[in-house]
């Protein structure tokens, strides 16, 4: 097992390295508007998965996925050689679905602002269910017979 720091130091180098060969060394027309996101490495530091967003739609993410795959022999042995590990780890290309998982949080609030809105209108116009004070008060009649006297008062 190798140093966990490490690892994040190997990591993060792959990512800088895959973006720096991206958009410098690869000149297939298919390669959209791409950002490097992530990488993560094994703890062996033999297999890289890079994680990637495209800005686009469908078929510009399609387009690009396919040079990323025809590329990636060239973007492994650069990384590889930049490395000085015994082995270059393999590279997995993965789209990363970032922008579709904040639009999803971004909906929802929406949906829970709206609720909240909804049942604030629905409280100003509520009333109470029952009378404003729902608590009995007893009242004692006047003059019961069963009033205590004063003490220090008159005693016979």
């Amino acid at each position: 097992m190798s140093d966990p720091a490490k690892v994040r130091r190997h990591a993060e180098r792959v990512r800088e390295l895959v973006a720096s060969v991206v958009r410098s060394q690869i000149k297939d027309p298919r390669l959209g508007m791409i950002t490097i996101t992530d990488a993560r490495i094994t703890a062996d530091l033999r297999d890289a998965t890079v994680f990637y967003t495209v800005l686009g739609d469908a078929s510009a993410q399609a387009s690009t996925a396919a040079a990323l795959e025809s590329a990636k022999g060239m973007v492994r042995s650069t990384v590889g050689k930049a490395l000085g590990l015994r082995h270059s780890p393999t590279l997995t290309f993965v789209l990363d679905d970032v922008q579709d998982q904040v639009k999803h949080i971004d909906d929802l609030l929406a949906q829970a602002r709206h609720a909240d809105a909804e049942v604030q209108r629905l409280a100003t116009r509520a009333e109470y269910a029952g009378e404003a004070q729902p608590y009995r008060l007893e009242e004692e009649p006047e003059g019961s017979g069963d009033e205590v006297p004063p003490p220090g008062g008159d005693q016979r």
